[in-house]
């Protein structure tokens, strides 16, 4: 296992690998590994004969107020799991080397970007765009993986993908829960075990939703005021937003019909959660 934070080394492997006939599969990660990040390894690791994987705590993508400098980094733990998996390369640049102290240059996607969490978190998007992009740059992936979790994220990156010409396929992957739910996250890592319990309500609000809706009901508004009746217990939790939505535009649904998302972010502790569903109505 190759690791290294040069991008002239890494082209050079990639060079070679494609010299080789080997497709390049990308999982761009942030670190902090769990089973749902090593899912979409697995899944690079079936589909493609050099796999790759990036671990970059990007502060593009951090606002002000956010857990940039919190945020969990543990690299002798990913290192030691990537290698368990038989990854073939970890990048792992230092931020000087991804941001030039004269780094002038972003890249913004200017219509999903705007709705769902991009909401509430200005720029957060412009950054995943930009590191994403430095990303296919550098590495050439001819496949990219991501988690549901992040649904958003994936369909703005797939957006950016088709509008840029990138020579590449995203592929998005079912979320991977516990036991009770919970879809993992590098960051239930801030929950107490109080936290930790009461989070499992999201993902029981969702099914919720998912039973009204398989019930006949249709009305979204009524839906979503039965789920934060039901996510009463959390509080003094703040609740970003729920919200039914076309699973392609993110543009609000009235009426339940044909594929929807159900998604949403609340804050329990410190900890910004988000969740989706994918419902066929």
């Amino acid at each position: 296992m190759i690791i290294t934070g040069k991008i002239s080394r890494i082209r050079k492997v990639i060079e070679g690998a494609k010299k080789s006939g080997k497709a390049v599969g990308l999982v761009p990660t942030m670190g902090a590994l769990h089973q749902g990040h090593l899912s979409l390894v697995r899944a690079a690791r079936r589909e493609c004969g050099f796999v790759a994987v990036s671990i970059f705590v990007n502060p593009a993508q951090f606002g002000p107020r956010e857990d940039f400098k919190k945020y969990p980094r543990n690299f002798k733990k990913d290192r030691g799991r990537l290698k368990k998996e038989k990854t073939d390369l970890i990048f792992y640049p230092a931020a000087k080397m991804m941001y030039p102290e004269d780094f002038s240059s972003y890249l913004n996607e200017c219509a999903l970007s705007r709705i769902l969490c991009g909401r509430f978190r200005p720029g957060h998007f412009r950054g995943v765009c930009t590191i994403v992009a430095k990303l296919f740059n550098i590495v050439e992936p001819d496949l990219v993986y991501f988690g549901q979790k992040d649904y958003q994220q994936a369909q703005v990156i797939k957006r950016m993908a088709r509008d840029l010409n990138f020579p590449l396929k995203v592929r998005v992957l079912p979320i991977i829960r516990e036991q009770d739910g919970l879809a993992l996250s590098s960051r239930n890592a801030y929950l107490n075990p109080g936290q930790r319990k009461k989070a499992a309500l999201l993902f029981k609000s969702l099914n919720l939703a998912k039973g009204l809706i398989k019930g006949g009901e249709r009305d979204s508004g009524k839906i979503i005021k039965r789920m934060k009746s039901f996510l009463t217990p959390l509080r003094p939790a703040q609740i970003d937003y729920i919200e039914i939505v076309d699973v392609d535009t993110f543009k609000p649904v009235k009426r339940v019909k044909g594929r929807i998302l159900i998604a949403l972010a609340v804050h329990v502790g410190r900890a910004r959660l988000i969740d989706n569903i994918i419902v066929h109505a």
